[in-house]
């Protein structure tokens, strides 16, 4: 009784301490003298980057809203892509495809579900918590390749907008202009902040909806007999299954920059459910619809022709054509549903860029999100015509370092602090002599590698154990980079005590 008391009189100092750390950082930062910047802050306007959020500002508890926010992020026409590269590029028959995007789904969305719930515990965005195992300097490095990760899911994204508002302009609309469209729309809505983006997430899923019941009613006649597929291996199961675990593990990286704002008391349970169903509601129907589309592709000859050379807007044109102007309209929706994925990871990836180069912090969060954008337009123009290359790549790719990063994060919370959030002393957060060095994490990630390189199955690259398993890269690089860090870390810990 008296250890549990001494623990909730040590949580309260800390979260004493956090709000002293919050006050003096946040109101210093220098954007708060200039008039233009209070004027945007009087309409509602976010400005607060990586600063802590102290204890009286988390005051949310409506936690049903993070269903949404992770359902609008995922109902879109990439869902859907990703889907349909289980027929078109592995080869896997329609049982085959749904079978590993249900499982994988449900496994690998568990975890940044589970991340979610430290944000209301903290009050830190999850590259400042990664700081408590990396280090203030070793994060950097996770924070690049987060970085890199986020602005290919944007490039992916605009590439699908633009090609679906090519494809009902007849040809009067360039993939170009289409992708500046939807960059522009989509900086809108990360510039004005957490408030409006959480607005525009609970509603942004509806047209999606709308859209593929009306496609389904239109074209549901194609779907019900799949041809006969070849017997599935096992290599071809394995390389899809990374592809899509890198599509949602990824997640953890930013999960809880959407979580900071809730009441620490709001039940932890709530908020890892309603993530963990927004993530599996979108992502599953979407991705086997997805791959139900690909598979009655070949059978239907205006569907073969708008989906030619992967053009998945095209595809989604030509299955609403039957309804005339109304498909039409549906299929601007449809581009514009990107919108609901580009605008919070320009946010996050805001977040992010300010961990990566710590004396930026003081910058407004918005500042960042003009430049991802400056970015965003001409690398999505260079590689809108080779999109399938780019997704299958990309999928494989960012599965293996999300995978390591969020196992070292889990095991430092669950093994190395025994899952006590009160071990996190807050006031440290920015103080790179007091948080760990990070050898620790980055030599894990480094040994981890040993074993990720030979599992590996890309068009690039496969690996000796890849050749004969398939792609086990992620799985290997979840196990691997755990198992390593905790006795690195404890060898740390002898150097350097906990904080």
């Amino acid at each position: 009784m008296a250890e549990a008391h001494e623990s909730l009189h040590r949580t309260a100092d800390i979260e004493k301490d956090a709000i002293s750390v919050g006050e003096s950082s946040y109101t210093q930062d220098w954007h708060y003298s200039h008039k233009w910047t209070r004027k945007l802050l009087q309409w509602g306007l976010e400005t607060r980057g990586i600063t802590p959020v102290p204890l009286r500002e988390r005051v949310d508890t409506q936690y049903s809203k993070l269903f949404f926010i992770w359902l609008s992020w995922n109902t879109n026409i990439l869902s859907f892509s990703a889907g349909t590269l289980g027929p078109a590029v592995f080869g896997l028959g329609l049982r085959d495809s749904c079978l590993v995007i249900l499982f994988f789904n449900l496994l690998c969305s568990a975890l940044p579900s589970y991340f979610t719930t430290w944000g209301p515990k903290l009050g830190l965005r999850q590259m400042c918590q990664a700081r408590y195992s990396f280090g203030y300097y070793g994060v950097i490095i996770p924070s690049v390749f987060n970085l890199c990760s986020m602005m290919g899911f944007c490039i992916l994204n605009c590439i699908l907008g633009g090609q679906t508002l090519s494809a009902i302009s007849d040809g009067h609309l360039t993939w170009s202009v289409g992708i500046v469209v939807i960059s522009i729309i989509s900086l809108f809505l990360s510039f004005c902040g957490y408030k409006i983006l959480i607005w525009y997430e609970r509603l942004a899923w509806v047209p999606v909806l709308v859209v593929f019941v009306v496609a389904l009613g239109v074209g549901g006649k194609h779907l019900g007999n799949p041809p006969p597929a070849q017997p599935a291996t096992a290599g071809a199961i394995l390389s899809f299954a990374s592809t899509i675990a890198g599509f949602v593990i990824t997640y953890c990286s930013l999960s809880s920059d959407f979580t900071i704002y809730f009441k620490p008391s709001v039940p932890s349970w709530k908020i890892f459910l309603s993530s963990y169903l927004g993530f599996n509601v979108s992502i599953v129907l979407c991705q086997c619809l997805g791959a139900a589309v690909a598979v009655a592709v070949s059978s239907v000859p205006e569907w073969d022709e708008g989906y030619a050379n992967g053009n998945v807007g095209g595809l989604i044109e030509a299955m609403l054509r039957p309804t005339g102007n109304f498909g039409k309209f549906l299929t601007v929706l449809m581009a514009l549903s990107v919108t609901g994925n580009i605008a919070p990871t320009l946010y996050s990836f805001s977040l992010s860029f300010q961990v990566f180069i710590p004396l930026l912090a003081v910058i407004p969060r918005y500042m960042f999100s003009l430049l991802a954008t400056a970015i965003l337009i001409p690398v999505s123009i260079v590689g809108a015509h080779k999109f399938y290359d780019t997704l299958t790549n990309f999928l494989g790719l960012i599965g293996y370092w999300a995978s390591a990063f969020g196992a070292i994060i889990l095991a430092e919370h669950l093994v190395i602090r025994r899952g006590s959030f009160a071990t996190y002393d807050l006031t440290v957060w920015a103080d790179s002599r007091r948080l760990p060095t990070g050898l620790a994490a980055l030599g894990a990630c480094a040994l981890a590698c040993g074993l990720i390189v030979p599992a590996i199955d890309q068009v690039w690259f496969v690996g000796p154990i890849a050749a004969h398993t398939g792609d086990i890269g992620f799985e290997l690089a979840f196990a691997a980079a755990g198992v390593f860090y905790v006795p690195l870390r404890f060898v740390e810990l002898k150097y350097r005590r906990l904080a």
